[in-house]
């Protein structure tokens, strides 16, 4: 094993997936030149040259419409959008083109392409800056949606998903491109669809994913000095969903909380409430609770940050509900 960044992680799956396969190359803004803008695709150009580590335009649409067309003709785009928040200028390609494009061909055109980059809140970038896409592209069928919490998932998956031949969406946040974990030095792959259990725990069920599961983990260190043992699931994917794990949890823990730094309107924990009380409803010992980001435009202002996102004192609040504890 190793220890490398979040960004370090990601680099080396697609410069591993470039290697083994002369299809696969990269484009976005600032890609090249530049390194990335959060440095992820660092030294990228010198070994892959500029025909297949492309600068593009400040125009999501043109050059996610590019990938589209060269997907469906033999390559593997990976196409880096500076931050989801400007790819909202891409949703066309992405919702109208890419994931429907196999079923509207009758299965003649698949489009194989990888779609990422900086998703969800960093710090004071207010409200056109700080959105969590998770939900809103998972509502599209067609489309894989991924969200890695740690540099390990973050490698397997990336590798896994410039291998799928489907549209897959990875959003990565801003603030764990610095992050450090291990990763083993011979490659591997993490299969899409796959959860993972990242702390045992016997009284109650938290499910969250991407960075906000820093939350769950803190809280769980806390609760246990009490003797609340806090069973903590990573989803990885979002969309498909791996519900199997989660409701296996559920008939240990007998209680559930969703952690999830979105709004709560239409949201992934809304989906996982749904589904739990239809699948595990004979095993639940208390109402599924939700802890999410307040039902507003994201603030600029600190104390309204703080207010705003899911915090360890509201997690353990709703655990503790869960447990009619005080």
């Amino acid at each position: 094993m190793k220890e490398i960044q979040y960004r370090e992680a990601l680099r080396e799956a697609m410069s591993e997936e470039m290697r083994r396969d002369e299809n696969v190359f990269l484009m976005g803004e600032e890609v090249a030149q530049y390194n990335g803008a959060y440095k992820v695709s660092q030294g990228m150009l010198d070994e892959f040259g500029e025909k297949r580590v492309i600068d593009t335009p400040i125009a999501e649409l043109g050059f996610a419409g590019i990938a589209v067309g060269a997907s469906m003709n033999g390559l593997r785009p990976i196409v880096e959008f500076m931050t989801w928040n400007f790819a909202i200028l891409a949703a066309d390609q992405i919702i109208n083109s890419a994931a429907k494009m196999l079923q509207m061909s009758g299965g003649q055109y698949h489009c194989p392409i990888v779609f990422r980059g900086g998703n969800g809140t960093a710090g004071q970038l207010a409200a056109t800056h700080s959105q969590s896409f998770e939900a809103f592209y998972a509502h599209v069928p067609g489309l894989k949606v991924i969200t890695p919490s740690t540099p390990y998932d973050a490698k397997g998956l990336m590798k896994s998903a410039i291998r799928d031949n489907d549209p897959v969406l990875i959003l990565e946040s801003e603030k764990m491109y610095g992050d450090k974990g291990e990763v083993p030095e011979n490659e591997y792959l993490i299969p899409i669809g796959k959860a993972a259990i990242k702390r045992k725990g016997s009284n109650v069920t938290i499910v969250s994913f991407g960075k906000i599961i820093k939350v769950a983990h803190e809280a769980a260190a806390i609760l246990a000095k009490d003797g609340i043992e806090c069973e903590i699931i990573d989803l990885r994917t979002i969309r498909p969903i791996d519900y199997d794990t989660i409701v296996e949890s559920i008939k240990k823990t007998n209680r559930c909380v969703v952690l999830e730094e979105s709004w709560p309107v239409a949201s992934i924990s809304s989906e996982l409430a749904y589904h739990i009380q239809r699948y595990a409803f004979d095993y639940l010992d208390a109402p599924v609770y939700r802890v999410t980001q307040s039902d507003t435009p994201f603030p600029f202002a600190m104390p309204l940050i703080n207010e705003a996102l899911p915090n360890v004192k509201r997690l353990i609040d709703a655990i503790k509900s869960t447990l009619y504890v005080s």
